[in-house]
């Protein structure tokens, strides 16, 4: 193609951009802009299937029935998540099986949070209330997302969100209204996964390689910074409803900003956990891993019953 011809392409596509038309499987777009969107959904995909082996490991150990079949139709819903996901990354020309085999090697990533435990019970409502709604904050503004599929798919999963995040809530108030051991165990698991949910978020704005040009190209619509800022405005008030103490001496109110500042968030940490040397990676990925191997001769069993009957249509 002509170097005109790409020029007058991509002034099209950032026309489109600005006008907030949506960009579609069939436009024309920069490779940059379709490898960037492949990686932003894959890697959210990977997040939702991943971030079924948490609470999965619960479900067996609910403490009443209502509890066993709120968190098991949770769990389906991050499959199907999932699954919207990679369809929509197979829309760019990805190749489902590959992106998944690069979860397996380590060559994808998946989101930091998943890779600590999940110890106790009260674990299910801290990650429902922060991990979800941390995940809702992020992924409202991809309703609005330039790239079409994409949007489209978030409208369902931020609505499926939203009742994840509501029963987490409600896990943690009732902890918050029981008896003494209840109560600590509801704190235990708040200072456990609140910092963790900050950094789901990614790395701070001036240590990201990636969100000033999807901002650019609207597929994000807000910072790593701003996301984890409007989190931290939107949950605190909610954790001192219920009485609990935000693990952070650094935290207070800025009446000049309108916003909270907080305590410095250990990138230390959240940059070994990407590299997979967090307290769970091996043993989440080995899990996957696991699972496409011992389910492969369902697959296999699958397609050869597929092409029996179109050899036998064909004949």
């Amino acid at each position: 193609m002509k170097e005109q011809d790409i020029s007058r392409l991509e002034q099209i596509f950032q026309e489109k951009i600005d006008n907030d038309i949506k960009i579609e499987p069939r436009d024309w777009m920069p490779d940059r802009y379709r490898q960037t969107l492949i990686r932003q959904i894959s890697q959210h995909a990977h997040s939702e299937i991943v971030g079924m082996l948490p609470e999965g490991n619960w479900i067996t150990r609910a403490p009443n029935l209502r509890r066993k079949a709120v968190l098991l139709a949770k769990v389906q819903d991050e499959a199907g998540h999932g699954l919207y996901l990679y369809s929509a990354a197979e829309t760019l020309g990805a190749d489902r099986e590959q992106t998944i085999d690069d979860l397996h090697s380590g060559v994808a990533k998946y989101s930091s949070i998943f890779n600590y435990p999940t110890i106790s019970w009260a674990d299910m409502g801290a990650i429902g209330w922060l991990v979800d709604g941390a995940a809702i904050m992020n992924q409202v503004p991809l309703c609005r997302c330039s790239y079409g599929p994409y949007a489209r798919a978030m409208v369902r999963v931020c609505k499926e969100e939203s009742f994840h995040q509501r029963q987490g809530f409600e896990i943690m108030v009732n902890l918050m209204k029981g008896t003494p051991e209840q109560k600590a165990m509801a704190q235990d698991a708040f200072n456990r996964f609140w910092w963790p949910s900050l950094m789901m978020f990614g790395p701070s704005d001036a240590d990201s390689k990636h969100t000033a040009q999807s901002v650019a190209w609207k597929i994000k619509r807000h910072t790593n910074d701003e996301l984890r800022q409007m989190f931290v405005d939107a949950t605190i008030p909610q954790a001192e409803l219920i009485g609990l103490t935000i693990p952070d001496k650094d935290l207070k109110w800025n009446e000049e900003r309108g916003h909270y500042d907080f305590g410095e968030i250990n990138w230390d940490e959240f940059w070994q956990v990407v590299k997979g040397n967090g307290p769970c990676n091996k043993d989440r990925v080995d899990t996957r891993r696991k699972a496409k191997e011992n389910g492969m001769w369902v697959r296999e069993a699958a397609n050869a019953y597929a092409e029996k009957r179109k050899v036998r249509k064909a004949s």
